[in-house]
């Protein structure tokens, strides 16, 4: 989906982003840039969450190194780049990198901040650093409005750590000021929601995942604090475990009444494990030496294969490159190709010449010229009286969507293939099936 939009001119990425998809227009418009410069491929693509989440973990590093030492900034430093979920993104053409990059950059800023509050630099200099924290929070809530939940954690770090009411105060005119020019994204968001209708919060998954995690960091908390004092606890802690727990926990307390929530949405609560995780090692090494390399090792040992099959095809959700050669090579001149749902067709965009005009039945405007994500499809009749003019058609279809996704036109290509066709082939590739159907009722 990125490489297809950031392809686009600016005036069709405009007009696209003004009914769809307008939380990542900024993205967007950074990776235009990118490939206007240097149109490299899938190198291009995901360079800049490389040396977004590269900057995020050298992000978090400082910060640990601010909040309870150099060794333990360097060990949270590391912590966070060996995550799982860190190593994934930093390798996906997506605006989560950096908007973790922003929310740790904004977070050490604010750190600055208060630090600042206490010192001789002078009202000039802490509203600098008021000025940055804010600039820095609009810049992330322009990348993902989700970033605005970080927020939230920092006011509760300020509370929970005592601040004093003038940095309350200075916090609290920040946080308007950033919110104000991110509002408009919001309300446009909003209208677009329904782009979102496929998230479904589970239990078992995501509420499991989240409460297992804090688990993990209160664990950590614990065990710094057998060894530190209460002060440094609570200076380390109340920033670290608001990061960790508190965007993830509004934005799963929204999804009951709207399903709202996905991991990487707050990607950057990982930097309060991390910055936790880190500070524990360090208590940890000082006191028992031993015992903790034999534990870094058996994270290393466990981590490896982890980070080998991140780095693997078989890793990607969606592996649009191996889906859209297994169209190429289900297809023969003649044959029609049909997307179900119509949002599917997003896994052949970068092969668009070789599966779009009329060898997509359904296909009544290309993606370019009708400002969409998928293109627009023709009325059921047309589906219909297309998909009966070929004898041979290639299905692209997703299971899991289909359900959630479902109208009349998807109808109509269910009931004229249930009708007129026999499947005679099959072939899944990761969530996708490519079905060959033939017209008639033998193969």
């Amino acid at each position: 989906m990125t490489y297809d939009m950031a392809h686009r001119s600016l005036p069709d990425l405009w007009a696209t982003l003004g009914h769809t998809d307008a939380v990542h227009g900024l993205y967007y418009l950074l990776m235009h840039g990118v490939f206007r410069l240097w149109d490299g491929g899938l190198v291009a693509l995901r360079l800049p969450s490389v040396l977004g989440m590269a900057a995020a973990s050298a992000g978090v590093a400082a910060l640990g190194r601010r909040l309870s030492g150099p060794r333990a900034g360097f060990a949270a430093g590391v912590v966070f780049a060996v995550l799982p979920a860190v190593q994934r993104y930093a390798q996906e053409g997506r605006s989560y990198a950096l908007v973790t990059a922003l929310v740790v950059g904004e977070t050490w800023v604010l750190a600055k901040a208060c630090d600042a509050g206490g010192t001789a630099c002078g009202t000039g200099c802490r509203t600098w650093w008021w000025a940055g924290y804010a600039g820095l929070a609009v810049l992330s809530g322009l990348f993902h409005e989700f970033a605005l939940l970080a927020l939230a954690a920092h006011g509760v770090a300020l509370l929970a750590g005592r601040q004093p009411r003038g940095v309350l105060t200075a916090w609290a005119a920040s946080v308007c000021c950033a919110v104000a020019p991110v509002a408009p994204l919001v309300l446009l968001s909003m209208c677009q929601s329904g782009q979102v209708a496929w998230i479904d919060v589970s239990v078992g998954g995501d509420v499991l995942g989240f409460l297992l995690l804090t688990g993990v960091g209160l664990a950590a908390t614990a065990l710094y604090a057998r060894v530190a004092p209460a002060k440094r606890v609570r200076t380390v802690a109340a920033p670290a475990l608001s990061l960790l727990v508190v965007p993830p926990a509004l934005l799963l307390t929204a999804s009951a009444v709207k399903p709202l929530y996905v991991d990487r949405y707050v990607l950057y609560a990982q930097a309060g494990l991390a910055l936790l995780v880190g500070a524990a090692l360090d208590t940890q090494w000082r006191t028992a030496r031993a015992r903790t390399a034999v534990l870094l090792a058996t994270a290393a040992a466990l981590l490896v294969p982890v980070a080998t099959h991140l780095r693997s095809p078989e890793s990607r959700t969606d592996d649009a490159t191996a889906i859209a050669r297994a169209v190429r090579e289900a297809t023969a001149p003649g044959d029609g190709v049909l997307f179900v749902p119509a949002s599917r067709r997003v896994w052949t965009l970068r092969d668009a010449s070789a599966f779009y005009g009329v060898s997509d039945l359904a296909l009544a405007a290309p993606l370019h010229a009708s400002h969409t994500l998928y293109g627009t499809e023709l009325p059921p009749a047309d589906i219909r009286s297309g998909m009966s003019r070929v004898s041979r058609i290639v299905v692209v279809r997703e299971p899991a969507r289909e359900r959630r996704e479902t109208n009349e036109r998807e109808k109509t290509k269910e009931a004229t293939l249930r009708d007129r066709f026999t499947r005679c082939d099959r072939r899944a590739v990761g969530p996708a099936r490519i079905d060959v159907y033939v017209h008639g009722d033998r193969c």
